[in-house]
C-alpha cells in the first residue's frame, strides 16, 4: 500500500529552497543534528553538493553558526526539515543522491514504536527511490541487524560490518568509541 501522507508546507517550502541546487547527483546527511557530521563530509567530497537535514532547529542553529565560524565549504548545505517530507518530495522530483547517510539514526527502541524507525517506516520505498550508497552507523547492533534484513526484503543487498572510525564523523560516534561502544555499519547500495 502506498504511503499517503502529504508533506507538509513547511517541508515544501524547505524543499523547494534547495531543490535547485540538487540537480545532480548530492550526498545526503539524514538527520544531522548540529551539521558537525555535514561538514565533515562536505570537505571529504568536495565536487558534491552535501546536504545535511535535521527536524531540531536548535542543534541545526550550532551548525549554521559553525558554517559561519569555521569558514565551512561552499557545497555544504544545512536544511530544516523532516526528513520524511524532504524523503517524499526528493523522490517525486526523482533526485537522485550519490550517497545516503544515516549517522546514529532514530532506534526508537520500544517495540511499540517500532514503525518509527526508518526500515520499518512507510517512507522506506521512497528513501531508497533517491538511491546511491547507502551508509547507517549505529552502536546498536539490533538496530543495524533490522535495518539490513529490511533492505534484503526489498531486494537491496546489505553488509553489515563492525568498524572502527579513523576519524568519528558525529559527536555520537566519537562519544561511543571513545566509551567503548561496539560501532556497527550497515553499507548497501539503492
Amino acid at each position: 500500500m502506498p504511503f499517503r501522507r502529504e508533506p507538509s508546507a513547511v517541508g515544501r517550502q524547505a524543499f523547494a529552497a534547495v531543490a535547485d541546487r540538487l540537480r545532480e547527483p548530492f550526498i545526503l546527511d539524514a538527520g544531522c543534528g548540529n551539521g558537525a557530521s555535514t561538514l565533515a563530509l562536505a570537505r571529504a567530497f568536495p565536487t558534491r553538493t552535501v546536504l545535511g537535514i535535521d527536524k531540531s532547529l536548535p542543534r541545526l542553529s550550532h551548525g549554521w553558526r559553525d558554517q559561519c565560524e569555521h569558514d565551512a565549504p561552499t557545497n555544504c548545505i544545512l536544511l530544516y526539515c523532516e526528513l520524511v517530507d524532504f524523503w517524499q518530495l526528493a523522490a517525486a522530483a526523482r533526485l537522485r543522491c550519490d550517497r545516503q547517510y544515516l549517522l546514529y539514526p532514530n532506534p526508537w527502541p520500544k517495540a511499540a514504536h517500532v514503525l518509527r524507525r526508518w526500515h520499518a517506516h512507510p517512507v522506506l520505498p521512497a528513501l531508497l527511490a533517491l538511491g546511491g550508497a547507502l551508509e547507517l552507523r549505529t552502536n546498536w547492533a539490533v538496530y543495524a541487524a533490522e535495518f539490513a534484513q529490511a533492505l534484503r526484503v526489498v531486494g537491496v543487498s546489505a553488509r553489515i560490518e563492525r568498524f572502527v572510525p579513523d576519524v568519528p564523523l558525529t559527536p555520537f560516534e566519537r562519544k561511543y568509541h571513545d566509551s567503548g561502544h561496539a560501532l556497527t555499519r550497515v553499507r548497501a547500495v539503492a
